[in-house]
C-alpha cells in the first residue's frame, strides 16, 4: 500500500521540530477576527461569520487560480433510515439551479414541480405495482411539461464561463463537499453564483437525474472493491449507520424517493452554522473575506443541527463473512477503534505506517518483499465516532485466503512483541512530515486537510501538531496498545470467486426525453453575464529562461531550481522501453526484490528508508524514467545506494521463480477482472490482435530466463544514451555527486523497437462477455496523423461537445434522456508526432438501455448540434483556463519533453490561445464535418451476454466475440 509519495528518514530535520502550535486570535486589516496556528507552515486563517459560517483561507500563489470547496457537515449517516441515499441524491440536485438560476418562467415551473412532488409522495405510498407504474407515467408526463420552462445545466454554464475547472462534488458518510477551481479574478462572480445556489433548493429535472443516480448505483454493483467494503462495514458496524446504510442507498429507496424529505434534509443541514467556505490559492485576504461575508453573511443564523451519533457494542469475537463475484479472490479484515479525535487514532496511525509504508514496513518487507503473497497492505480510516484499521491481501497460486490472513496477523503479532527496529517510529513520523510538506504545496491537498478538520471537528491546531504528538509515543506504549486492542476482535470478509447472486437488475423505466432549451437563458444568467472582470493575461513558458541546460561529462543535464523546500530529485531518462526489449520492464520490476553483495534486499530497503531516499523506475513503451528523491543533504547517500543497487544487483533463482509465479497468478486474476478485460478489449478494438497488450513474454519464456540475464539488463541500462534532469536547490553540488556516483555508460546504441501498426478502423464490433449489471461500450476511430493545427479546434470540440456537465453529450444522453451515468466523447491528439489521432466515445449504462444510448451517441457523432450561446460559453471558459494556466517547478521540464515528442520546441499554448480567440462555431463545425462525422468506429463492448439486445448490437457492424485468450494472448 503506497502511503506517501516521498519518504524522509531519520536524518530529516525541520524548523517545525519541537515547535509550539498554539492557536492565536488576530484581527485583519478590515476588522475581521480570525484564528491562526503558530508555526503553521500553511499560515491558514480561520474566520467565523456572525451566522456561524466557517471560512478557511490559505495562500498558494503558484498560479492565478483558487481551489474552492464548500463543505457541508453532513452525509449519508444523517440519511433517514427509510430514505437512504438521500444526502447523495441531494448533492446531485444542488447543481440544478434555484428559482432564479435555470428557469425561464419560475411562476409556471414551480406549479409543475410541486405537482411532481405530490405525485412522488403518492408513488412512495402506493403498494400496488400496476398503480405505481401508472403514477410514474404521470410523473414522466408532468416532468416533460415542466422541462419546457427549465434551462438544463445553467449552473454549469455560469461556473464554466468563469474558466472554472474540476466542477464536481462528493458525498460520503459524514460530509458533502462541492469542488471548483476558479481563476483568481473571478472570485466575486463565483461567490455570487454559490451564494445563490446554496440559498435554496429547487428540485427541477428530478426524475431524469434520479435515473442517473440509479445508474451510479449500478456502477457500484459492478465494483468489487465496494462489494467487499460494504460487507466489511456491515459487519464492523452492525448497529449504526456506518454499516447499516450506504452512501449510494438501497435500490428500493432510490426507486421510491420523496422530494419532501429531500427538502426537509436541505433545510436542516444546509445552514451556515453547519457549512464552511474554503479558498486556497492566489487571492488577497483583505479582499476575499469581505466578499465572502457580502454573499454568504446573509444566510440565516440558525443553530447547528444535531449530528447522528453512532453507537456500537464491543466486538468480542471474530466475525466472518463471505462475498462472491467473478473477479479473483482476496481477503480483508478490520479492527474497530474510537474516532478521529481519540487517542486510538494516533496509535493506530503509527502502527499502520510501521506495518505498511511502501518501503520498509513489516508487511512491505516480510510479505511483499519476500513474495509470500500476491500482495498485501494495510490502511487506517477514521470517522467522527469510530475508526478502523483494515488489512487486505491477495493469495498467490495455491495459497488459501486463510493463509494470507495468517501472514497479516503474524505482522501484527510482531508489533505486539516489539519485533521492529527501534528507529522505525522516528523514521515513519518523519516520513509523514515530509509527505505532508510536499502535499501541502498543492491547493487541492491542503484543501482536503482543511475540510477534514472542519468535518471531523478537529481543531486545526491538532492537525498541524499531529506529527509532533506521534513522535512522543514510545515503543513500549505502542506494544501495550497493540496487545490490548489487536486480538480476536476483528471482522473479516473473504472475497471468493463465483457468481454474485445479489446483483439487482431492473427494467428500463422508459423516460420521455426532456427538453434541454440549450439557447434559453434565465434573467439571472443574462444579468450575470453582463458583469465584467479584470482580465488575467496569459503567461507562456520561456523554456530558455525556466530551464538551465548544460552537461555533466558528455551527458545532457537540465536543471530547474526548487525554490520551495529542500527536496531534490535526479531523473535519468533514456529513450528505450518495452517496445525495444520485452525483458526490460521484467528486469526493472524484478529490481524491487534484489539485494547486492553488500546488502540483502530487506536491509537495502531499510537503509534507503533511514536516509529518506525513494527511488522509482518506470519503463514505458519507448522511454524509461529512473529517479532518486531525497532531502538535498541526503541526496549523495541516495545516489550512492541506488547506483550500488544498479551496478551490483545479485540474481537470486528462488526469488525469480516466485516473481514468475506472481506474474502468472496476476495474469490469471486479470482474466477475471472486469477493468482488465475492458482495457484489453479496447486495445484490441483500436489496434487489432497485434497490440501491446498481447505483446508479452509467454509462460515458457518467463520460466526459461536465467535471472542473471535480467540483472545484466539492469547493469547495462545506463550504457544506453540518456539525459539527466535535476529539480532541487543546489545544482553545483548535485553535479559533483552525479559525477562521483553515476555510471555514465558506454553510449550503447538503442536497439530497434517493434512497431505496432495503427491500422484504419473498419466498423467492427468486438465483444467480451462478463457478468455485470451495466454494459460498457467504447467507440474508437482512427483519424489523421498528429498535426499541431488541430490542437485548437479539437480542444474546443472536447470542451463544447464531449466534456463537462454542460457539454452536448452529457446533456443529450444523461440530462435529457437519462440513458447513462457515464457518457463522453473526445478527439484524442497523438502524443508523438508520427502517430495517429483518434476519435473516442464511451457509454456505461444499464444493459437494457444500451440500444437507445448507442443510437443517441451515434446520432450526435454524425450531427453536432450548434448552440451559439453554449459555444461562446465554452470558448470563454477555454480562454480563461489557458490564461490562468501556469507550468511551475518540475512540470516545466516534463511539459517541454511532451512538446519535443510532438516535434514542437516552444509553448504551443500561445498559438492555441490566439487561435481560440478567433474560433467560430462554423469553424468548429468544419472540424466536425472533416474529422468526426462519418468515421468508421470500431467498438469494444463488454457486458452480460444474455442481457444484451443482439439485434441492436448487430446493427453496429460485424460482431466478433473474443475469448480471454484472444484478448490477453495467454
Amino acid at each position: 500500500m503506497k502511503k506517501s509519495l516521498l519518504v524522509c528518514g531519520i536524518l530529516f530535520s525541520s524548523v517545525l521540530a519541537h515547535a509550539q502550535f498554539n492557536t492565536v486570535k488576530k484581527t485583519d486589516n478590515k476588522g475581521y477576527s480570525y484564528e491562526i496556528v503558530e508555526n503553521d507552515p500553511t499560515k491558514t486563517r480561520i474566520y467565523t461569520l456572525d451566522n456561524g459560517l466557517k471560512i478557511y483561507l490559505a495562500q498558494i500563489k503558484d498560479e492565478p487560480r483558487i481551489q474552492t470547496h464548500i463543505a457541508v457537515k453532513t452525509g449519508s449517516n444523517n440519511d433517514p433510515e427509510d430514505n437512504t441515499g438521500l444526502a447523495h441524491y441531494l448533492e446531485h440536485m444542488v447543481f440544478k439551479g434555484t428559482s432564479k438560476i435555470g428557469t425561464q418562467d419560475w411562476a409556471k415551473e414551480k406549479v409543475l414541480i410541486q405537482q411532481i412532488s405530490d405525485l412522488y409522495e403518492q408513488h412512495k405510498a402506493e403498494k400496488d405495482p400496476e398503480k405505481k407504474i401508472a403514477i410514474y407515467k404521470k410523473i414522466d408526463e408532468v416532468s416533460q411539461e415542466a422541462s419546457k420552462y427549465a434551462v438544463a445545466n445553467e449552473y454549469d454554464k455560469l461556473i464554466s464561463s468563469l474558466g472554472a475547472s474540476g466542477t464536481n462534488a462528493h458525498t460520503s458518510l459524514e460530509e458533502t463537499i462541492y469542488h471548483n477551481n476558479i481563476p483568481s479574478n473571478e472570485l466575486e462572480k463565483f461567490l455570487m453564483v454559490e451564494a445563490e445556489r446554496f440559498n435554496e433548493l429547487t428540485l427541477r429535472l428530478f426524475h431524469t437525474e434520479l435515473e442517473a443516480v440509479y445508474e451510479e448505483f449500478n456502477r457500484s454493483q459492478d465494483n468489487d472493491s465496494r462489494l467487499v467494503f460494504y460487507k466489511l462495514m456491515e459487519t464492523l458496524f452492525p448497529k449504526s449507520h456506518y454499516g447499516t446504510q450506504t452512501t449510494i442507498g438501497t435500490s428500493e429507496h432510490l426507486k421510491n424517493p420523496s422530494m419532501v424529505a429531500i427538502h426537509n434534509y436541505f433545510d436542516k443541514y444546509y445552514v451556515a452554522s453547519n457549512m464552511a467556505v474554503l479558498l486556497i490559492g492566489d487571492f488577497d485576504y483583505d479582499t476575499a473575506l469581505p466578499l465572502i461575508d457580502k454573499y454568504f453573511g446573509g444566510m440565516a443564523k440558525k443553530p447547528a443541527p444535531a449530528q447522528y451519533v453512532a453507537k456500537e457494542e464491543a466486538i468480542k469475537k471474530i466475525v466472518s463473512s463471505d462475498v462472491t463475484s467473478p473477479s479473483s479472490e482476496r481477503v480483508q479484515f478490520a479492527y474497530r477503534f474510537d474516532g478521529v479525535n481519540s487517542k486510538d487514532a494516533k496509535y493506530v496511525t503509527l502502527i499502520d505506517y510501521i506495518l505498511s509504508n511502501s518501503t520498509a514496513g513489516l508487511i512491505d518487507l516480510n510479505i511483499n518483499q519476500q513474495q509470500k503473497a500476491l500482495g498485501a497492505g494495510s490502511g487506517a480510516s477514521f470517522f467522527r465516532d469510530y475508526g478502523m484499521h483494515s488489512f487486505s491481501g491477495a493469495p498467490k497460486q495455491g495459497q488459501s485466503l486463510e493463509e494470507v490472513r495468517d501472514l497479516l496477523l503474524s505482522q501484527i503479532d510482531k508489533i505486539k512483541k516489539g519485533e521492529f527496529d527501534d528507529w522505525m517510529i522516528e523514521a515513519v513520523v518523519n516520513d509523514m512530515k515530509k509527505s505532508r510538506m510536499r502535499s501541502w504545496e498543492n491547493t487541492r491537498a491542503l484543501a482536503g486537510s482543511l475540510y477534514k478538520s472542519f468535518i471531523n471537528d478537529t481543531p486545526w491546531q491538532n492537525v498541524v501538531s499531529e506529527h509532533d504528538d506521534l513522535s512522543k509515543i514510545t515503543k513500549k506504549e505502542l506494544m501495550e496498545f497493540a496487545n490490548k486492542y489487536y486480538n480476536d476482535n476483528y471482522v473479516i470478509v473473504y472475497k471468493r470467486q463465483g457468481e454474485n447472486k445479489d446483483l439487482v437488475r431492473v427494467s428500463n423505466p422508459g423516460i420521455t426525453p426532456i427538453q434541454l432549451n440549450r439557447d434559453a437563458q434565465s434573467n439571472w444568467y443574462k444579468e450575470f453575464m453582463k458583469i465584467n472582470s479584470d482580465d488575467i493575461k496569459p503567461v507562456f513558458v520561456d523554456f530558455k529562461k525556466e530551464m538551465k541546460e548544460g552537461k555533466v561529462k558528455n551527458t545532457k543535464f537540465t536543471s530547474i531550481q526548487n525554490k520551495t523546500n529542500d527536496i531534490s530529485t535526479v531523473y535519468y531518462i533514456s529513450e528505450i522501453g518495452s517496445d525495444h526489449d520485452k525483458k526490460l520492464s521484467l528486469a526493472i520490476n524484478y529490481l524491487d526484490y534484489l539485494g547486492t553483495s553488500k546488502y540483502s534486499a530487506e536491509n537495502l530497503k531499510k537503509e534507503l528508508y533511514k536516509y529518506g531516499v525513494e527511488y522509482n523506475v518506470n519503463s514505458g513503451t519507448d522511454r524509461t524514467y529512473v529517479s532518486v528523491t531525497a532531502l538535498q543533504k541526503n541526496l549523495g547517500e541516495g545516489l550512492s545506494l541506488f547506483e550500488h543497487l544498479i551496478s551490483d544487483a545479485v540474481a537470486n533463482k528462488e526469488s525469480y521463480n516466485e516473481y514468475v509465479n506472481t506474474i502468472l497468478k496476476s495474469r490469471v486474476n486479470a482474466k477475471k477482472n472486469k477493468n482488465a478485460i475492458a482495457a484489453a478489449l479496447n486495445n484490441y478494438a483500436q489496434y487489432g490482435p497485434d497490440n501491446r497488450f498481447r505483446n508479452i513474454l509467454s509462460e515458457a519464456e518467463l520460466k526459461a530466463i536465467d535471472p542473471k540475464e535480467l540483472t545484466q539488463i539492469i547493469k547495462d541500462f545506463f550504457n544506453y544514451e540518456h539525459q539527466i534532469f535535476y529539480f532541487g536547490n543546489n545544482e553545483a553540488e548535485t553535479k559533483k555527486l552525479i559525477e562521483k556516483y553515476h555510471n555514465f555508460g558506454k553510449a550503447t546504441k538503442i536497439p530497434a523497437k517493434k512497431e505496432f501498426a495503427q491500422s484504419a478502423t473498419d466498423g467492427k464490433v468486438y465483444f467480451a462477455p462478463y457478468d455485470m449489471v451495466q454494459a460498457e461500450i467504447n467507440f474508437v476511430a482512427r483519424d489523421q496523423q498528429f498535426d499541431s493545427n488541430l490542437l485548437t479546434p479539437s480542444g474546443m470540440f472536447n470542451e463544447y461537445f464531449g466534456g463537462g456537465l454542460s457539454s452536448i453529450v452529457f446533456q443529450e444522453i444523461r440530462e435529457s434522456k437519462s440513458l447513462a451515468y457515464s457518457a463522453r466523447s473526445a478527439y484524442s491528439n497523438a502524443s508523438k508526432k508520427n502517430d495517429y489521432n483518434y476519435v473516442r466515445a464511451n457509454i456505461g449504462t444499464q444493459a437494457n438501455k444500451l440500444p437507445q444510448a448507442v443510437d443517441a451517441m451515434l446520432e450526435l457523432m454524425n450531427d453536432m448540434p450548434k448552440a451559439e450561446n453554449q459555444f461562446e460559453n465554452s470558448k470563454q471558459a477555454a480562454l480563461k483556463q489557458i490564461a490562468t494556466k501556469r507550468y511551475t517547478k518540475s512540470n516545466v521540464f516534463f511539459y517541454w519533453l511532451s512538446l519535443q515528442d510532438r516535434g514542437i520546441n516552444y509553448d504551443i499554448n500561445k498559438d492555441i490561445y490566439n487561435q481560440t480567440s478567433t474560433l467560430t462555431i462554423d469553424k468548429l463545425d468544419q472540424f466536425f464535418q472533416k474529422h468526426i462525422k462519418g468515421q468508421k468506429f470500431n467498438v469494444g463492448l463488454i457486458g452480460k451476454k444474455e442481457s444484451l439486445d443482439w439485434e441492436a448490437v448487430n446493427k453496429l457492424g460485424e460482431v466478433k466475440e473474443l475469448t480471454l485468450e484472444d484478448l490477453f494472448n495467454y
